[in-house]
């Protein structure tokens, strides 16, 4: 996911450079990019992420290897890049409760779920984090920037007074999409918004309750 804040800043500073594999041109070099993602997404399924080779991925796609290592430096970069190519767009923060914010993103998770190239990236990387540290990291990456994306949600909660103060956003995202991914990936039940609306509604009235207010020693 990807979701689209509300606009709360104005200022005039420049906004920072871009990370590699991040930007958004059009073009040739729109088509560059995803001619190298297609192919590193089928590197990926059929090779694994440890036996995933740059140069591969740069013959695949039929562009030079150093135009991807300028553009993109390694293999976590692309993955990443990959998981925010194959993400859907929510807009998160406006909602009338916590609730209909957590019920956007579970069911964001559910249609990700039913699109069959992020399905394939997603239970490639989570066997390959099984045995490659490398892999964890990038998985890690990919779904700790959703997280923070996705928090939004609880921050804005907070304000309106409707979840406590000091409710750890990301347990509270943790805890809407958990059954999800516990169904789809361990094991392997039907998902869908029903069960969506489901874990939303309870990490919401867990949320209100003050579950997820985190202490110091937490």
């Amino acid at each position: 996911m990807a979701p689209e804040e509300r606009d709360t800043a104005s200022g005039t500073e420049a906004a920072p450079e871009p990370a590699p594999g991040t930007r958004r041109p059009g073009g040739r070099t729109a088509r560059t990019r995803a001619s190298v993602l297609e192919a590193a997404l089928a590197e990926l399924v059929e090779h694994g992420y440890a036996e995933t080779r740059i140069d591969r991925i740069a013959t695949r796609a039929g562009v030079a290897a150093t135009t991807v290592y300028r553009r993109w430096g390694s293999l976590e970069n692309i993955v990443v890049d990959l998981a925010d190519h194959l993400a859907v767009t929510v807009t998160l923060g406006a909602g009338p409760s916590l609730e209909d914010d957590l019920r956007t993103i579970a069911r964001a998770v559910v249609t990700l779920h039913g699109d069959p190239a992020h399905r394939a990236w997603l239970r490639a990387m989570v066997s390959a984090a099984a045995g490659s540290p490398k892999a964890q990291q990038a998985l890690s990456a990919v779904l700790a920037g959703r997280r923070e994306l996705t928090s939004v949600a609880v921050t804005e909660a907070i304000a309106r007074g409707e979840v406590p103060p000091g409710t750890d956003p990301h347990e509270v995202v943790r805890a809407t999409v958990a059954p999800l991914y516990l169904r789809m990936h361990v094991t392997g039940e039907p998902v869908g918004p029903a069960e969506a609306d489901r874990a939303a509604a309870a990490a919401a009235t867990a949320a209100r309750a003050g579950v997820y207010v985190l202490g110091d020693g937490d």
